[in-house]
């Protein structure tokens, strides 16, 4: 398995490492549900590095991005700035989703999932001939997330004062290069914070000082319970090549206007809001004992209609959720086949938890 520049730092904090994507990845330093509470309250940090970092750079970067991606490069009018797409197939199917970062004139970076790195890179530059692009894969950086309530002020005070200054100043989703050092105010947890990427050799000093200012690690178990929470997708449960944007709760990632541009997968996504989309993403909650895990079957007035993609038990609401896929029109009779018995479900408004406090936007919307 590959290992990140971080790699040393899990093991003398004593983390408990796991495969992920064929990485040895720490899934948590100790106790998952305190590293969880931890981002909820105070600061986290999370080893990222095994996230794929691809940079595009030429003077047709943004007319080659606004055909790849599902979103509009075109809506980030100066640098500095960022956008959640995704980069679909000729049948509206996901690729990957990424988030694109407009650095300067000419010079983007796009932060790709750890499991299609390889394929995304071999997609983009597929598609890249005509455009005479620079398509680098940033092998020799490191990419440190940095989050919870505290993030911003913990993550400034570690790294020194010209970093702090450009750390407080940034927007939501804004993004600035400093020398080699490349930060962004972005996430995967629902909490404010940053995302750093910088040079791997340094990875290690970096993790060492906001250790030191009290951001504490996180392993990918509560990545995940945090990111389930927060409503964010995960790739290869959530969605995948078979299922579309529409499919999977993202239709509000897609820029169809203007109507002049052409993206990948635009023909195949008019053709299934021609039809009807068939399936949906919905946000479910398990009222019962139990825990909701990915596979389950989801039946509605005894008919099987849907599966669980991601569940798991939130360590904040106190009760199972999750996100299944089921046949539409969408209803409120739904129950989940746990171990051979039916559970009844509550179809809720995601997110589950915002700002770290449960929503009060969830509702109910019925219960079997």
């Amino acid at each position: 398995m590959k290992r990140t520049p971080l790699f040393n730092q899990h093991n003398a904090q004593n983390a408990i490492l796991m495969n992920f994507a064929d990485w040895e990845m720490p899934l948590h330093y100790g106790s998952q549900l305190v590293e969880h509470n931890h981002v909820r309250t105070v600061a986290g940090m999370f080893d990222v590095s095994h996230m794929g970092i691809i940079d595009v750079k030429g003077p047709a970067s943004k007319k080659f991005l606004s055909m790849m991606l599902a979103n509009d490069i075109n809506t980030l009018h100066e640098p500095g700035r960022a956008l959640y797409s995704c980069m679909l197939q000729e049948n509206g199917g996901i690729i990957d989703d990424l988030i694109a970062y407009y650095i300067g004139e000419n010079y983007y970076r796009l932060v790709v999932n750890a499991s299609c790195t390889e394929k995304d890179f071999k997609w983009l530059n597929r598609h890249a001939k005509e455009y005479n692009l620079e398509l680098v894969l940033r092998k020799d950086l490191a990419m440190i997330a940095v989050q919870g309530p505290l993030a911003i002020d913990n993550a400034a005070s570690a790294l020194g004062a010209v970093l702090s200054k450009s750390i407080r100043s940034l927007e939501r989703f804004g993004c600035i290069e400093i020398g080699t050092w490349f930060i962004a105010r972005t996430g995967y947890t629902g909490e404010d914070g940053i995302e750093i990427i910088l040079p791997a050799i340094q990875a290690e000093e970096c993790w060492q000082n906001l250790l030191k200012h009290g951001v504490q690690p996180v392993g990918l178990g509560a990545r995940d319970t945090l990111r389930l929470e927060a409503g964010y997708n995960l790739y290869g449960h959530d969605m995948d090549e078979s299922v579309s944007p529409l499919e999977a709760n993202l239709a509000w990632s897609v820029a169809f206007e203007p109507e002049s541009r052409h993206f990948i997968g635009r023909k195949a996504l008019h053709e299934q809001l021609k039809v009807g989309v068939q399936k949906k993403l919905i946000s479910v909650a398990l009222q019962d004992k139990g825990v909701l895990r990915a596979g389950q079957k989801i039946f509605s007035n005894d008919k099987e209609v849907g599966v669980v993609t991601s569940g798991t038990f939130s360590p904040l609401l106190h009760l199972a959720i999750g996100f299944a896929r089921v046949a539409t029109p969408v209803n409120s009779d739904y129950f989940v086949e746990i171990r051979n018995k039916k559970f009844p479900l509550i179809v809720v408004k995601g997110p589950f938890v915002k700002h770290g406090k449960p929503n009060i936007g969830i509702k109910s919307e019925g219960k079997a």
